[in-house]
C-alpha cells in the first residue's frame, strides 16, 4: 500500500519507478506539476496567445528602423475586432456578422480600414530562443504583399536572427496600456545599446560593412587622383559625370559643425587631405560629429565606434537616423562595387611547399631522435604537433602578406596598354590589395584569416572527437582539394562540432535558467544607501599585457570617494559622481590608475540594490532607474553569449594552447621600476639579485608615478635592476630558465647532508653526453629498503664551529628538504654562499591538467563548486617547514607569528610550491592546483573572492570575443553571498546551523549590541 501511494504521489522518488504494462514510468501527481512538461510551464505560462501569428522573416532593406513588413493577409487576421468596430462606426456594416461577412470578401473599404487602424500602432516580433530581453522588440507595421513578415537589417543581430528560413512570432498589444508601453520601451529604435556591456547593438554587418569599407579605401594612381574641390557637392558632380574614381586622393573643403564651450554651434570649414568616397560619405553625418571619425577605411569596429560616438554627441534620435542612412549607404556601395568571391582570388604563396617540406624534416629529425629513445613518446607527440603548429601559422602569414598587398597598375594612354607603375627611381609600387576576399575579411564582413588560411593555406592540423590533436596535418587547402585520407580526417573533428552545438544550446539555456532563478528579485529599491564602501579597479594586466584598459572598467560605476589629483591635491570629482566617457578621459588623462567605486557586492540596501551602488543602466546610457529588474538583466547579459562558449575541456600540449615558454620579462615602456612588498631577493656571490619570493611582481611608473605595467617574477629568477632604478622600454627586467626551478639557499655555510644515501634516497645519473653525474632524489615506493620509505633528504647548513646556523629571529636551524625528483648541484661538506642554488627541479615532472574552460568552467564558478585536485591556501602567515611523512602523504607545517604550527598532510604527487623556511602569507597557494572559491572566501574575504569569480568567468568570454560588463558578475556573486550559517548562537533569536539571510544576522547583532 505504502509503494502504491508513494508512486501515486511522486513516481521514483524512492526505489524503482512503478511501470504500467507498456514499460513505461507511470505518470505520478508531482509529474503533472512539475517540469517543462508541467501544468506550470506548459498550461499556465506557457497559454497559445491570442492575437498572435508565426511566419518566415525575410529582409527589409528598404524598412526604417522602427518599422516591421507585417503581410496584409496577417495583418487582416490580427487586427479583426479593430476593424469590425471601425466598420461599424464607419455605418458600412450594421452588425458583427455584417461585419465579418465584408472582412471575408474582402471588399476594398476593408484595406483602406486596415491601413487606417494599423496606423501608430505597435506590434512586438519575437524570435524564438528568447535569451535576452532584445529577443521581443516592438515595431510599426508596413503592409506588403507576400506572406513573409520583412525584418530590418540592422536589429538582426540582436535577435540573432538570420534569413535562411527563420521564423518569427508576432504579437499584438491590445490595451492603451500596452501599446504606450511598446512605444516607450519596446519599440526597437529606443534599443540601440545592448544591456550586457552598453555598446551599440546596432551595426551594420555583412554587405553594408563591405560597402562602407569599399567606399572609403584609398587607391594610389586613381582617375582624378591630386584635384582640389571646393565643397562637397563639386565632388559628388565630378563623380557622377566619371571625371574622377571613388578611391581617388584629393583634397576638399568641407563643412563641420561644432559645439563650443558655450554649447553655441558654429560653422568651421577645413580642408581636408581625404578621397572621393569619404567626402561623398560626409553628406549623411550627422550635425557635430567630425570629419575624422570617417577619414578612415571603415572596418566593422570602426563603424561600431562610429555609432557610439554618434549616440554619445547627437543623442538617440540623431543616431537611429545615420545607422539607417549608413545601412541604406552601404547595400547600395556595395552593389556598386560589385565585389564576389573568385577561385583566382585564392592565391596560394609560393612559399608554401618549402615550410612543409622544412616541417616534414623537423620532424623526421624528431622521430629518429624517438627511435633511438633520446625523446619520450610523449615529447615527441608534443614536439611534432608545435612543429606542424608552426608550419601552419608560417603558411598563413605568406598567404595574408601575399593577399594583402598588389602592384599598382597604370594605363598608357600613347601604347594603350596596361603595365605596373614605377616611381621616380624606378621601382614598383605597391599598395593594401583589393582582393576580393582579402576585402571582406579585412573589413570584418565575413570570414576571417582563419577562413582563408583553410582556403589558400594549409588546413592544419584537426582534432579527434577527445579533443586530443591528430598529429599528421592537412597539407592540402580547399582550392587546391583534398584527399580521401585527408577528408577522412577532417569529418573526424567536424562531426564531433556538429554534436557538441547540440549539447551547448540545451546546456546554455540551462544555465541561464540557473541565473535568472538565482537572482530576479533583485530589482533596484532606491537611490543611494549612502555606504563608502566600494571595490578599488584598476587596469587588468596579464604577462605585462593590458587586457582591459582602467577606462573599460570605471565607465558608468559611480566613485566610492572623493578623485583627486595627486599633484595639486585639488578634487576633481566627489564621491557619488557617475562617471561618464569625458570624466573617465579627464582620469586617464591625469593617469590615476586606480579608482575606488561602487559596486552592487557592498551595497548596504537591504531589499535589492541602491541605484549608485549599480551605477549606469548600460542599455539606456544612463543611471539606472528604480525598478530596473537588474538580476534577470545581469543573468540574461551572462546566458545569451553562453551559446558561443565551448563544451570541451582542453588537454594542456600542442596546439591548445600552444604559448611560447617564457623565460625573461622585458619593460614595455619608459619609467621608473618598482618592486611590491612581498618581492624578497638576496645578492649571491656573482652580484646577481636572485629572486626568493614566488609571488613577487615589479611594476613600472611613469613620471607622475601611475603603474603602466606589471610583470610576475617568478621564484628563481635573476633581476637585472633594482627598486627604483629608471628603465627604457625593451630593457630585460629579469630572466630565468623555464625548465627547471631552483632551490636556493638564502644563507651562507657549510652543505651537511641528511638522509642523503646513494640508491636508498638518492639516485646517481650519469650524462651520456656531459659524462658529469648528477643526485636525483628518488621516490619513496620505488626505494627499496622498509625504513628508506619514511626518510627525506634534506640539508642542514653549518656554521665555521659546524654550529647549526638559525633562521633569522627565531632558534629554528635552517634545513632545506629536496622534493621528489631533484636534481642536487651541491656536495656534502662544500661551501655554500647566499643565494646560491642548491638543488634544480624539471619543470616536465608537473603533470599536466586538464583544463576546464568554455560553459562547465561558468557553470562550475558560479556553483561554487570546489574543484577537484584543488590547490592548498595557507591558512595562516608564517614559516614552512616539513614534518615527519606519513605513508604516502608529506606533512608541512607553517608556523605562524605567534610560534602556533598549523600542519597540512598532502599527497605525495602533489606540487608543493613553498619550500622549508619560506613566508608564507595568509591566502597564498603553497600546493599547486585550481584554487577553490570557499578558501579563498574564508581567508581574503568577499572582495577577493568576487574578484577572483569576475576575473575567471571573464576570461573564459574573453576568449571567445565576448564583452561582459563586470558589474553582472557583481550581481551574481552578491546573490550567491547573500545567506550567511550561523555557528554560534550567543543571545541572538537564530539556532545553531540555521541559514539566514545577511541582513537579518546584521540586524540581529546590532539589536543584541546596543541593549
Amino acid at each position: 500500500l505504502q509503494e502504491s501511494v508513494d508512486s501515486l504521489l511522486d513516481n521514483g522518488r524512492r526505489g524503482k519507478a512503478m511501470t504500467g504494462a507498456n514499460k513505461r514510468a507511470l505518470k505520478s501527481l508531482a509529474d503533472m506539476i512539475k517540469g517543462k512538461g508541467g501544468r506550470f510551464r506548459q498550461n499556465l505560462l506557457g497559454k497559445r496567445v491570442d492575437y498572435s501569428g508565426r511566419s518566415v522573416i525575410v529582409v527589409g532593406p528598404q524598412l526604417k528602423l522602427h518599422q516591421c513588413g507585417l503581410p496584409k493577409k496577417m495583418a487582416l487576421e490580427l487586427f479583426k475586432p479593430f476593424i469590425f468596430h471601425k466598420l461599424e462606426v464607419l455605418g458600412l456594416a450594421t452588425t458583427i456578422k455584417a461585419a465579418k461577412r465584408l472582412v471575408e470578401q474582402e471588399v476594398p473599404e476593408v484595406w483602406d480600414i486596415l491601413e487606417d487602424v494599423i496606423r501608430e500602432h505597435p506590434v512586438m516580433l519575437n524570435r524564438a530562443p528568447t535569451l535576452h530581453r532584445l529577443g521581443i522588440q516592438a515595431f510599426e507595421p508596413v503592409l506588403i504583399e507576400g506572406k513573409a513578415i520583412q525584418l530590418h537589417p540592422l536589429v538582426c543581430a540582436a535577435f540573432n536572427a538570420d534569413f535562411d528560413g527563420d521564423q518569427m512570432a508576432v504579437h499584438v498589444p491590445l490595451s492603451l496600456e500596452a501599446q504606450m508601453e511598446c512605444r516607450t520601451l519596446m519599440l526597437s529604435s529606443n534599443n540601440v545599446l545592448s544591456p550586457s556591456n552598453g555598446e551599440p547593438i546596432i551595426v551594420p554587418s555583412q554587405d553594408i560593412v563591405l560597402g562602407l569599407y569599399y567606399v572609403t579605401r584609398s587607391a594610389i594612381n586613381a582617375r582624378g587622383e591630386g584635384l582640389r574641390f571646393a565643397d562637397v557637392g563639386e565632388v559628388s558632380r565630378a563623380y557622377e559625370s566619371r571625371q574622377v574614381d571613388l578611391h581617388a586622393r584629393v583634397a576638399v573643403r568641407i563643412k563641420e559643425v561644432e559645439n563650443d564651450s558655450d554649447g553655441e554651434r558654429r560653422e568651421k570649414v577645413t580642408r581636408y587631405e581625404t578621397t572621393v568616397g569619404r567626402a561623398l560619405l560626409s553628406e549623411i553625418l550627422p550635425v557635430g560629429l567630425p570629419f575624422g571619425l570617417i577619414n578612415k577605411a571603415l572596418k566593422k569596429k570602426e563603424i561600431s565606434r562610429l555609432i557610439n560616438a554618434a549616440f554619445r554627441r547627437c543623442g538617440l534620435r540623431e543616431t537611429v537616423i545615420f545607422a539607417d542612412k549608413l545601412m541604406y549607404a552601404g547595400f547600395t556601395l556595395a552593389t556598386r562595387a560589385g565585389i564576389s568571391i573568385c577561385v583566382d582570388d585564392m592565391l596560394v604563396p609560393q612559399q608554401k611547399n618549402d615550410l612543409i617540406s622544412a616541417a616534414e624534416k623537423e620532424v623526421s629529425e624528431i622521430e629518429k631522435q624517438y627511435t633511438s629513445g633520446l625523446v619520450t613518446q610523449g615529447e615527441r607527440y608534443n614536439k611534432v604537433v608545435d612543429i606542424w603548429g608552426r608550419a601552419g601559422d608560417d603558411v598563413a602569414k605568406a598567404m595574408m602578406e601575399q593577399l594583402g598587398i598588389e602592384q599598382v597598375m597604370n594605363w598608357d594612354a600613347r601604347k594603350k596598354t596596361l603595365g605596373p607603375l614605377k616611381d621616380d627611381k624606378g621601382r614598383l609600387v605597391s599598395q593594401e590589395s583589393f582582393n576580393s576576399i582579402y576585402m571582406m575579411a579585412d573589413s570584418g564582413a565575413r570570414g576571417s584569416a582563419a577562413q582563408i588560411r583553410q582556403l589558400a593555406g594549409m588546413r592544419g592540423l584537426m582534432a579527434k572527437p577527445d579533443g586530443s590533436i591528430i598529429e599528421t596535418p592537412i597539407t592540402a587547402n580547399f582550392r587546391e582539394g583534398l584527399n580521401v585520407l585527408q577528408y577522412f580526417i577532417s569529418t573526424h573533428g567536424a562531426r564531433k562540432g556538429l554534436a557538441d552545438t547540440a549539447l551547448k544550446t540545451a546546456n546554455s539555456g540551462y544555465l541561464t535558467r540557473r541565473l535568472v532563478d538565482v537572482t530576479q528579485d533583485l530589482v533596484v529599491t532606491r537611490d543611494d544607501c549612502g555606504t563608502a564602501n566600494g571595490a578599488a579597479m584598476k587596469a587588468l594586466v596579464e604577462g605585462g599585457e593590458v587586457v582591459e584598459a582602467l577606462r573599460e572598467r570605471i565607465l558608468g560605476r559611480v566613485a566610492a570617494n572623493d578623485i583627486v589629483q595627486q599633484e595639486t591635491g585639488e578634487t576633481i570629482f566627489e564621491a557619488g559622481t557617475l562617471l561618464d566617457e569625458d570624466a573617465v578621459d579627464t582620469i586617464e588623462a591625469l593617469g590615476i590608475d586606480e579608482i575606488k567605486v561602487r559596486t552592487p557586492l557592498t551595497c548596504d540596501t537591504r531589499f535589492g540594490l541602491c541605484a549608485k551602488c549599480y551605477g549606469r543602466d548600460l542599455g539606456r546610457g544612463q543611471m539606472v532607474a528604480v525598478g530596473e529588474a537588474v538580476g534577470v538583466i545581469a543573468a540574461q547579459s551572462i546566458g545569451e553569449p553562453g551559446t558561443q562558449l565551448t563544451m570541451r575541456t582542453f588537454h594542456i600540449g600542442g596546439a591548445a594552447s600552444r604559448t611560447a615558454v617564457v623565460s625573461q620579462v622585458e619593460s614595455k615602456s619608459n619609467g621608473t621600476a618598482r618592486f611590491t612588498q612581498v618581492m624578497r631577493y638576496v645578492s649571491n656571490a656573482r652580484k646577481e639579485q636572485v629572486v626568493i619570493s614566488r609571488s613577487g611582481e615589479v611594476v613600472i611608473q611613469d613620471d607622475a608615478g601611475r603603474e603602466r605595467e606589471r610583470h610576475k617574477v617568478p621564484y628563481g629568477a635573476t633581476l637585472m635592476i633594482k627598486d627604483g632604478d629608471a628603465v627604457k622600454a625593451g630593457q630585460l627586467l629579469a630572466s630565468w630558465d623555464p625548465h627547471t626551478r631552483p632551490i636556493i639557499t638564502e644563507y651562507a655555510g657549510t652543505v651537511h647532508f641528511e638522509n642523503v644515501e646513494e640508491n636508498v634516497t638518492v639516485a646517481k645519473q650519469i650524462d651520456e653526453v656531459t659524462g658529469l653525474s648528477t643526485l636525483v632524489v628518488i621516490d619513496p615506493k620505488r626505494r627499496g629498503a622498509a625504513q628508506a620509505k619514511g626518510l627525506r633528504p634534506q640539508v642542514k647548513l653549518l656554521g665555521p664551529k659546524g654550529e647549526e646556523i638559525k633562521m633569522a629571529g627565531s632558534d629554528l636551524s635552517v634545513n632545506i628538504t629536496f622534493q621528489v625528483g631533484s636534481l642536487i648541484t651541491v656536495k656534502d661538506s662544500q661551501q655554500v654562499s647566499v643565494g646560491e642554488v642548491l638543488a634544480r627541479i624539471p619543470q616536465e615532472t608537473s603533470k599536466t591538467r586538464d583544463i576546464t574552460g568554455g560553459l562547465p568552467r561558468v557553470a562550475e564558478l558560479f556553483e561554487a563548486r570546489s574543484p577537484k585536485d584543488a590547490g592548498v591556501l595557507a591558512e595562516v602567515t608564517g614559516t614552512v617547514s616539513f614534518g615527519k611523512d606519513t605513508k604516502g602523504k608529506q606533512r608541512l607545517v607553517i608556523t605562524d607569528l605567534d610560534h602556533v604550527p598549523h600542519e597540512y598532510l598532502i599527497p605525495k604527487e602533489k606540487h608543493v610550491m613553498a619550500h622549508d623556511g619560506q613566508v608564507v602569507n595568509k591566502g597564498e597557494v603553497i600546493v599547486d592546483g585550481p584554487r577553490d572559491p570557499h578558501d579563498i572566501l574564508r581567508l581574503l574575504g568577499v572582495e577577493a573572492l568576487a574578484r577572483y569569480i569576475t576575473d575567471e568567468v571573464q576570461d573564459v568570454y574573453r576568449l571567445q570575443g565576448v564583452k561582459i560588463n563586470d558589474k553582472h558578475i557583481e550581481v551574481i556573486v552578491r546573490q550567491m553571498l547573500r545567506r550567511i550559517k550561523v555557528k554560534e548562537v550567543g543571545d541572538t533569536r537564530f539556532l545553531s546551523g540555521e541559514h539566514v539571510e545577511r541582513w537579518m544576522f546584521e540586524e540581529e547583532n546590532r539589536r543584541i549590541t546596543a541593549n
